[in-house]
């Protein structure tokens, strides 16, 4: 697999991460943005990355170099994906734009590769629809920060096949990664839950139960959870976040009502570490 390649579209934090762990997996790795600074900007966090990795001695000074050496950059479609089994989308999480991708891949990748979809919520099987094989497309959630978590949620539609599942399985473990298997359905398991904790922080922020950093605190201390639910809100984006709850309001209903709190946030543009300030503020 490692000669034919994979190939990962979108530039931004995910898709470095994903291109990071493919090629630390001695998989020859693509990456494909329309913005050639994008893509320079991904290749530097992806060497910042490897070299604060070697330094810390968990990986050795030599894999630094070989990492780098198996991504190339592409801001081409069509040859970016020319020889991929896998191609791995990370673009934002919005269902038309990902339907329009995945009929340009249906064009343009080979007839066997297969296509994965990095989506936290969407549906793989109305994804699917966008292209002629259905039975090859399949959902890969990878978390932030990629080179870092250790899990990948494998999301089947209504006809994706065995072939794709076996692919991004292995493809997986090359990336060092463990999975679980999901059926489609609304937010999967993670997404699902972390948008209920989430959400609920907000609402007890809201009626004044008590403050970002105690709620955070307690959540840490008290449930051994590794961040805050407001710390996790500002790492993975509140309009990543919104987006979430706003596809589970629509399909599961009333309790997934994204809080108004969240939503004044990410109209005041406070998304999150990305910017610099969300429920906290980051020193630049």
């Amino acid at each position: 697999m490692a000669s034919e390649g994979i190939a990962v579209l979108g530039a931004g934090t995910m898709g470095a991460g994903i291109a990071h762990v493919a090629a630390a997996g001695g998989l020859e790795t693509t990456l494909y943005d329309v913005s050639e600074p994008m893509l320079r900007r991904a290749l530097g966090v992806i060497e910042a990355n490897l070299r604060k990795g070697a330094e810390k001695g968990k990986i050795a000074a030599s894999d630094v170099e070989e990492t780098l050496r198996r991504i190339r950059v592409s801001t081409e479609l069509s040859p970016a994906v020319s020889n991929a089994v896998l191609v791995i989308e990370a673009i934002p999480e919005d269902l038309e734009l990902k339907r329009l991708l995945f009929g340009e891949l249906d064009r343009h990748a080979p007839a066997e590769a297969v296509l994965a979809t990095n989506t936290s919520g969407l549906s793989i099987t109305e994804i699917a629809h966008a292209t002629s094989r259905p039975d090859r497309v399949i959902g890969m959630h990878f978390f932030n920060p990629v080179h870092l978590m250790r899990l990948i949620e494998i999301i089947c539609g209504e006809k994706t096949g065995d072939e794709a599942v076996r692919v991004v399985q292995e493809v997986s473990h090359r990336m060092g990664k463990e999975t679980v298997l999901v059926r489609e359905s609304p937010g999967f398991v993670t997404s699902r839950m972390n948008a209920l904790i989430g959400n609920e922080a907000f609402r007890m922020l809201e009626e004044g139960v008590a403050s970002a950093s105690d709620i955070d605190r307690a959540i840490k201390l008290g449930l051994n959870h590794p961040m805050g639910p407001f710390e996790m809100v500002d790492l993975v984006g509140l309009d990543v976040r919104l987006k979430i709850l706003q596809n589970l309001h629509r399909t599961l209903g009333e309790r997934f009502r994204p809080s108004p709190i969240l939503e004044k946030l990410v109209a005041e543009g406070r998304l999150g570490r990305k910017v610099g300030k969300g429920v906290y503020e980051y020193p630049a």
